[in-house]
């Protein structure tokens, strides 16, 4: 149990929930159906697998953990399971606690759940507090946003001196707002001190093939002057 959320593990499954939600929550909330009309698919980004919640108290976001690539072909959202503290949507939340308490600009978690159905698989589910005003990084290609990009550069560059690999950098998942943020960290870990610094240049080298590829249709010059721009955050220029 952290300090600041607890857990609950039972035979078919568990959650952790933060203590700030932790008297109105409920099981359901995994569920969209639970929230009927107060549950909004993600159109950006969210792969049919994620939806924007209204809560009086703020709005949230649930994601359901899905399979991407050939092996999600068969097997959309089942993962093998061995034990509850590697679940997939528990190991986001923890990272995501933690990056909180070291100061890092990422959404705050609520819960994170998963369910057995009696096989060797299970499901996973993460919801977090949604960030008020949030667009992706995508949506600012213009040159009147060279500021915008240079500031997600000085962004990743935090993470990266703090050594936080995310395992998906792409345009969608680095969100302006009052400040640029980073989000969905399934598959992400804080690397040690020791590690090579070789996966910093891969997680920007996937950031710029995401570039090119939500960018297809941006002209070539204000393409390169955005990555140049972020390039400037990054390196410190």
């Amino acid at each position: 149990m952290g300090n600041s959320y607890i857990k609950q593990i039972g035979p078919a499954g568990g959650f952790l929930v933060s203590r700030t939600f932790q008297r109105q929550f409920r099981e359901e909330w995994f569920d969209p159906a639970f929230w009927g009309a107060r549950a909004a698919p993600v159109t950006r980004g969210g792969r049919g697998s994620a939806w924007f919640l209204r809560l009086d108290s703020g709005d949230l976001v649930l994601r359901h953990f899905r399979r991407g690539g050939v092996p999600g072909r068969f097997v959309r959202r089942g993962y093998l399971f061995t034990h509850a503290d590697a679940v997939r949507s528990f190991a986001e939340f923890r990272l995501l606690d933690s990056l909180r308490q070291m100061g890092l600009p990422v959404p705050e978690p609520v819960a994170a759940g998963y369910q057995r159905d009696g096989s060797i698989f299970y499901r996973a589910a993460i919801i977090v507090r949604r960030i008020p005003g949030a667009k992706p990084l995508s949506e600012f290609a213009s040159s009147a946003n060279l500021g915008c990009w240079q500031s997600a550069g000085m962004c990743v560059r935090r993470f990266h001196d703090a050594n936080v690999f995310h395992a998906d950098l792409n345009l969608m998942n680095i969100l302006v707002s009052d400040q640029v943020y980073l989000i969905d960290f399934d598959r992400g870990k804080i690397m040690p001190s020791a590690a090579r610094s070789g996966w910093k240049e891969s997680n920007i080298n996937r950031l710029e093939r995401s570039v090119n590829k939500y960018l297809a249709d941006l002209e070539v010059g204000l393409k390169v002057q955005l990555w140049e721009a972020f390039l400037r955050g990054y390196r410190g220029g």
